[in-house]
C-alpha cells in the first residue's frame, strides 16, 4: 500500500477576493488563462471534459479547448465518440482546468451543443493533413484489434488523398459549452483556498458568491 498522507504543500502564490471580481465571468477566464498562458510551459488549453456516460458511470477524459467566447466554450471531437453519445444522451456536462504553476482551477458546468457546420468545416480546413486524416481513419472509442490496422488504414488514405482536399466527415466537429456555472479556485495558505463561484440567474446576470474552502 503506498501512503500519500504527507504530500502537501503551501499555496502562496496568489489570491482572489472580491474587490478585483468582474461582473462576467468570462472576463476572469481570460485573464487567468493569459496569466498562465505568458508565465507557464504548461498546455493551458487542455481541460477535462465530464460527461455521464450511457452506462451510468460519470467520466472524465482530458481534451484541448480550442475557442472561448463570451457565448461560451469550443471543443471538437467525433460525435460518434462515447463522449458524443454520452452528450447526445444528456448535454449536461463539466468543464475543469488545472493550473498546479499558478496554483488555480477552474470548474465550468455547462449545457454542451454541437456548433454549427460551417464552423466546424472552418476549423477542420485549418488542420494539418495528418490530423484530418486521423479524424477519418479512427472509429472513436470503438474496439480495434490491432495498431497495425490503424496504420494501414491512414497509409491508404494518405494515397487516396495525396494532391486533393480532405472534407471534414459529418461525425466530427464541434461542441459549444454555456456556462451555467463557473467557479474560481485560488490556492491559499493553511488550505484556507479562495472559492468564487459565478451563476447565471433568470436575467442572464452572473451572481458571485464566496463558497468555504
Amino acid at each position: 500500500m503506498e501512503d500519500l498522507s504527507n504530500y502537501r504543500r503551501s499555496y502562496e502564490k496568489s489570491e482572489l477576493i472580491e474587490d478585483n471580481l468582474p461582473e462576467d465571468p468570462i472576463n476572469l477566464f481570460q485573464k487567468w488563462f493569459h496569466e498562465v498562458d505568458f508565465g507557464s510551459t504548461e498546455e493551458v488549453n487542455a481541460m477535462t471534459v465530464s460527461t455521464f456516460g450511457l452506462d451510468g458511470y460519470p467520466k472524465s477524459r482530458v481534451v484541448l479547448l480550442k475557442r472561448f467566447t463570451y457565448e461560451g466554450f469550443i471543443f471538437y471531437t467525433n460525435y460518434n465518440s462515447e463522449k458524443g453519445k454520452a452528450i447526445a444522451n444528456n448535454p449536461n456536462i463539466c468543464l475543469s482546468f488545472f493550473w498546479h504553476s499558478f496554483e488555480r482551477q477552474v470548474i465550468i458546468k455547462g449545457k454542451a451543443e454541437k456548433i454549427p457546420e460551417n464552423l466546424s468545416d472552418g476549423y477542420f480546413e485549418s488542420r494539418p493533413d495528418g490530423s484530418k486524416l486521423g479524424a477519418i481513419v479512427s472509429n472513436q472509442s470503438e474496439v480495434v484489434a490491432s495498431r497495425e490496422i490503424l496504420e494501414q488504414k491512414l497509409y491508404q488514405l494518405e494515397k487516396d488523398f495525396e494532391g486533393k482536399e480532405i472534407p471534414r466527415p459529418d461525425y466530427w466537429g464541434g461542441y459549444i459549452v454555456k456556462p451555467v456555472e463557473i467557479e474560481f479556485w485560488q490556492g491559499r495558505p493553511n488550505r484556507l483556498h479562495d472559492r468564487i463561484r459565478y451563476k447565471l440567474q433568470d436575467d442572464f446576470s452572473w451572481k458571485i458568491d464566496r463558497l468555504s474552502p
